[in-house]
């Protein structure tokens, strides 16, 4: 009976030995997934900023071309505002 006890108590040390080694091994992964993640967030971000600014670049010189046509600059920033704000875009300079 004694014996029988030990072989269990062995076999419970292997198994949380194991579990112990496959917690480590799992908590490595989420830090590596978590580590490419944020770098993609971060890419993603950087990128869409890009594309705001060039988004700005183009409404800015559309704003010196219609000046001359009539077109109120006034509401075209108003408009530009509300669609920066829509998508939670910060104002230009504030990053």
């Amino acid at each position: 009976m004694i014996e029988l006890l030990r072989n269990v108590q062995s076999v419970m040390q292997q198994l949380e030995s194991r579990v112990r080694t496959e917690v480590r091994a799992l908590r490595s992964d989420v830090t590596t997934v978590r580590a490419v993640n944020e770098a993609e967030h971060a890419l993603t971000r950087k990128e869409l900023n890009e594309q705001f600014n060039a988004l700005r670049r183009a409404v800015m010189e559309y704003h010196a071309s219609a000046v001359g046509h009539g077109a109120m600059i006034t509401e075209l920033e108003e408009r530009l505002a509300r669609v920066e704000q829509r998508l939670k875009v910060p104002p230009k300079g504030s990053h």
